[in-house]
């Protein structure tokens, strides 16, 4: 017998205006699983969930609801924010109260639901608190039992335990996998629920969670691959299996960020140069993973890095990828290295580190065509608008504005460009221009 599926994404594409968000992205969320969309900062995972349940019409392809085309708000869809959502006005009760609105309960039921759902999260006692009365993880809890009180389908949880400390999220999600499988005897509004769909960064809360990973990968957003969790159950964050598990979505994710390709050649003399893509990163960010590699060695495994950092790994990677492009970094497998060139930068001086991060800025195809353009412009200056416009015709899936930025910091920071924020002209530092190109 086939089971009709609670949503599903058919070839969807959205964009806005010339940027593309989500490329023919296709996913069925079937009843009875936990699927978990990971993937790094800015890859269009919420954008795929808000337009499973309704929230957002896609430019392209089309999603079901129960096997009919989504006419408006998926109807068995609830959803926890990560930013908790509550209303200050209204009390813990009031606030779960409101997901109630439409169910034609009269009031004795609707007070026996909200109750049932209160004690499920261990909220009791905290009835009549308002929300600056509660902690970050009790207003989670709050946001979740908002969330069962209506008696979904689909629970979708958009990174819902990133706002909280370490301690408090592993404690809620820890709660979270008790209620979904039961363990507390639930037979009512969690029953009801028959998938969830949540959205994260953190692989070990995918593989802790979830039967199905979906890793996304970047620019535009699109599927890399489904990997089927079959790990079972209770799991164990220190289990052989777990560990395993985690190792091989984190080779899926660095494949995808610091593939083993050898960098473009520069166009031969003569040749037009092109602009590619930079990571949206700071000098700042690249010096400082640079000396965490060199305090350590010279060379660590990726993943151990990450944990000393405070960024998400998608982030960590970009910072990686940003000094493997320099060559101040090198990614052999799963470890980072720090190359000759960059422990020569992190000996020099402010200036001499200036002189080398020029020098290297200048090997760069986004660069050398910046350069060259301003060569040849009227006062070795252009407009900001004109720059971006370059950079979406010849990089048409890139952020060209958080691209433009990192240009003018990577640029200021070598000293090899201008730019004037109040007339928003970037331009050269001086009419010999003929060094620069």
């Amino acid at each position: 017998m086939t089971t009709t599926a609670i949503c599903e994404a058919k070839n969807v594409n959205v964009t806005y205006g010339n940027k593309v968000v989500l490329d023919d992205v296709s996913l069925t969320v079937n009843p009875g699983e936990v699927i978990a969309i990971l993937g790094p900062s800015g890859c269009g995972k919420s954008t795929l969930l808000r337009a499973l349940v309704g929230l957002l019409k896609p430019s392209g392809g089309a999603v079901m609801a129960d096997g009919v085309p989504l006419d408006g708000i998926h109807p068995g869809v609830s959803i926890v924010f990560q930013n908790f959502a509550l209303y200050p006005w209204l009390t813990v009760h009031d606030n779960i109260a409101v997901a109630l609105n439409g169910l034609g309960l009269d009031e004795s039921a609707a007070n026996e639901r909200i109750t049932r759902c209160i004690d499920m999260v261990g909220l009791e006692g905290n009835e009549q608190s308002f929300p600056k009365e509660l902690s970050g993880g009790m207003k989670q809890r709050v946001g979740i039992a908002r969330a069962l009180a209506r008696g979904p389908e689909l629970l979708c949880m958009d990174e819902p335990f990133s706002a909280l400390d370490v301690f408090t999220a592993e404690s809620l999600r820890s709660e979270v996998y008790r209620l979904w499988r039961g363990d507390h005897g639930e037979t009512s509004a969690v029953a009801a629920v028959k998938s969830v769909l949540m959205i994260t960064h953190i692989i070990e809360e995918a593989v802790f969670l979830a039967d199905r990973i979906v890793i996304m990968g970047t620019r535009p957003g699109h599927i890399r691959q489904i990997v089927q969790n079959t790990l079972p159950h209770p799991r164990d964050y220190q289990s052989p299996p777990f560990l395993t598990m985690v190792q091989r979505l984190h080779d899926v994710i660095v494949h995808e960020h610091l593939p083993e390709v050898p960098a473009p050649a520069a166009p031969a003399d003569g040749g037009i140069p092109l602009p590619s893509p930079i990571p949206a990163v700071n000098v700042g960010e690249v010096a400082g993973l640079m000396e965490i590699v060199r305090d350590r060695g010279g060379r660590m495994n990726v993943f151990d890095l990450d944990r000393m950092t405070e960024y998400d790994f998608g982030r960590t990677l970009s910072v990686i990828k940003a000094g493997e492009l320099l060559e101040f970094l090198d990614t052999p497998k799963n470890e980072v290295v720090l190359t000759e060139l960059g422990n020569r930068l992190l000996d020099a001086d402010i200036n001499g580190r200036k002189t080398i991060f020029a020098e290297k800025l200048k090997t760069l195809g986004t660069f050398r065509f910046l350069l060259s353009i301003l060569a040849d412009a009227k006062g070795h200056q252009l407009p900001q608008e004109v720059i971006e416009e370059e950079l979406a015709m010849h990089l048409p899936t890139q952020d060209t504005d958080a691209m433009f930025q990192t240009i003018v910091r990577w640029g200021r920071f070598g000293e090899i460009i201008t730019y004037d924020l109040d007339t928003k002209m970037i331009g050269l530092p001086s009419a010999d221009v003929a060094s620069a190109v």
